[in-house]
């Protein structure tokens, strides 16, 4: 799903903001900025199907900012470019985790021999709990 989400090119409809990072970056730190913030509006996304959007606010509805704006930030490496290949990278992974289905639950009922073991055990835990009753 990532190499479909490479080709379509939704990072031309990423905006990419820069700042100073508090991470790593030695004497850097208070000169560059190394920090990359990703801002993504789904609505406004010309590649996305309509079905498509609506999932991803969906499933991303406690991510989004403004209710349709996700908004990711990376800081980890020292430079910009490093942050930027993470970011993305975070990005297209989030896109396939919300887009990704869930198998539908199959309803299965225990086994004989599973139903035969709980039997069991509840009969030696009465026995145990009798004997602890009758000492006196």
């Amino acid at each position: 799903m990532l190499e479909d989400w490479l080709h379509r090119g939704l990072d031309k409809e990423c905006e990419f903001k820069t700042s100073r990072s508090s991470g790593k970056g030695g004497q850097n730190v208070n000169k560059l900025e190394t920090r990359v913030e990703l801002w993504f509006n789904i609505e406004a996304s010309a590649i996305l199907t309509p079905a498509e959007k609506k999932r991803l606010l969906e499933k991303l509805a406690a991510r989004l900012v403004n209710n349709n704006t996700l908004h990711l930030q990376e800081q980890s490496a020292r430079t910009q470019l490093q942050n930027k290949d993470l970011i993305l990278k975070k990005f297209y992974k989030r896109l396939d985790l919300a887009m990704k289905q869930e198998k539908p639950r199959k309803a299965t009922k225990p086994s004989k021999s599973a139903v035969e073991k709980r039997l069991k055990s509840k009969k030696i835990a009465s026995e145990r709990k009798e004997q602890r009753r009758n000492f006196f």
